[in-house]
């Protein structure tokens, strides 16, 4: 915090500086004004004018061409003219230099008071004590995560409401062990940044390996909540792929962690998830990709990639199955994401995989299959994307239909 205010005070000072600048510079100004009105000709000019204009009125008397009478107007005139010249040309005498000092202390005071109010109030000061200790922790010759943890932890009672704070403590805890710590923390998290659904995904997965990976009633409803606001949460989706690889369903398990890895950042865990894709086809007794079987209308598809396309994608590239009605009027009847590491593979495009209630495509006879291999990870084709498509597969019920393979053998220009 030392360090902060002497920050501020290098802040700070210029301006107080510029502040006092007029005062030590007033004296000067006030000599020169003073030694300018004194040097003044104005009037001097306007007593020439006068005079110039009088001698040329008594010269037009003695010439007769102008009377007395005439003589004596103009002169009255010539006159007032001057006194109302003259008049205008006297000045207020100007203040002492010193006049009006004691208002820069003031605003002096007044600015330094409130930049320092104004950081109080807008400023990230308990961020910086969060940083603070981390540098301090591992500066520290005995520093410790479990010495990390415990300066944080008494911060919890200056900065209760720092959202950093707890989401710094959460995976502390999550990490070293401390499950109903980390739930603790997640819970004050959530109620400061609200019910977003990454937050209340992550929350789902602690309550369910705390349950020794069990969908309680608390954890499915957690996730239905996620799934409805955000249906690829991959942390969500990894939960029920868990959950249904311990029931025996590893088609079910496949399907929920092939759409989990397809929108999962974190390498790490997308490696995880791929070893368990694995571990559910080797149960399932499968060589290459299978996906579980369906009694409702929709496509089986089978993608492969050309092998003289294979260097210019990598393994974590996009892959996007789509099913349109065979006119492009409507949005996609279905999609469904993969990686390029899983090719080649095999999907099901039914009414799971729509994107809206109000197309489906069990609503459709025949649609067109585009196969999509995105490196930029958009779903919006890209110049230098990789795709495939065939133009008219019939739709109907999965279990009677034969597979329709799709290459993805061009380069969308």
């Amino acid at each position: 915090m030392t360090l902060l205010w002497i920050a501020l005070a290098c802040v700070l000072l210029p301006a107080l500086w510029l502040l006092v600048l007029p005062l030590r510079t007033a004296r000067r100004w006030r000599d020169e004004q003073m030694a300018f009105e004194q040097h003044e000709s104005a009037a001097e000019q306007n007593v020439a004018i006068f005079r110039r204009r009088l001698a040329a009125l008594e010269n037009a008397h003695a010439d007769g061409k102008v009377d007395a009478a005439q003589l004596a107007e103009e002169r009255l005139e010539l006159e007032r003219s001057l006194l109302d010249d003259t008049a205008t040309l006297q000045r207020r005498p100007l203040k002492p230099y010193v006049s009006g000092r004691w208002v820069v202390p003031l605003v002096m005071l007044a600015l330094g008071a409130g930049s320092v109010v104004w950081y109080q109030q807008q400023g990230a000061e308990d961020d910086l004590v969060l940083w603070a200790i981390g540098q301090e922790v591992r500066e520290h010759p005995e520093g410790s995560r479990e010495m990390y943890i415990e300066r944080l932890e008494a911060q919890t009672s200056r900065q209760p409401t720092n959202p950093n704070l707890w989401s710094t403590l959460f995976p502390l805890y999550r990490e070293t062990g401390q499950a109903d710590n980390a739930v603790t923390a997640l819970e004050r998290l959530i109620a400061l940044e609200g019910r977003l659904p990454s937050l209340l995904a992550q929350l789902a997965q602690l309550r369910f390996f705390m349950a020794g990976r069990e969908l309680t009633d608390e954890v499915q409803g957690l996730v239905d909540e996620v799934l409805a606001e955000e249906p690829r949460q991959p942390t969500a989706l990894g939960i029920l792929g868990i959950h249904a690889f311990d029931a025996g369903d590893y088609a079910q398990a496949i399907d929920r962690w092939r759409r989990a890895v397809a929108n999962v950042e974190n390498p790490d865990i997308a490696a995880s998830l791929r070893e368990g894709i694995q571990a559910a086809q080797s149960r399932l007794g499968e060589e290459g990709r299978q996906v579980a079987q369906a009694d409702g209308p929709g496509v089986r598809v089978s993608v492969s990639l050309d092998p003289d396309l294979a260097s210019q994608v990598d393994g974590d590239d996009k892959v996007f199955i789509v099913a349109r009605d065979v006119d492009g009027e409507q949005p996609p009847l279905a999609v469904v994401q993969g990686l390029v590491s899983e090719l080649p593979m095999t999907v099901v495009l039914d009414d799971r995989a729509a994107m809206t209630a109000d197309a489906q495509i069990s609503q459709a006879r025949e649609v067109r299959l585009m196969v999509r291999v995105s490196p930029s990870g958009q779903a919006t084709p890209q110049a230098g994307d990789l795709w495939g498509s065939v133009d008219r597969v019939d739709v109907g019920p999965i279990n009677a239909r034969e597979t329709t393979r799709v290459t993805i053998d061009r380069v969308f220009e």
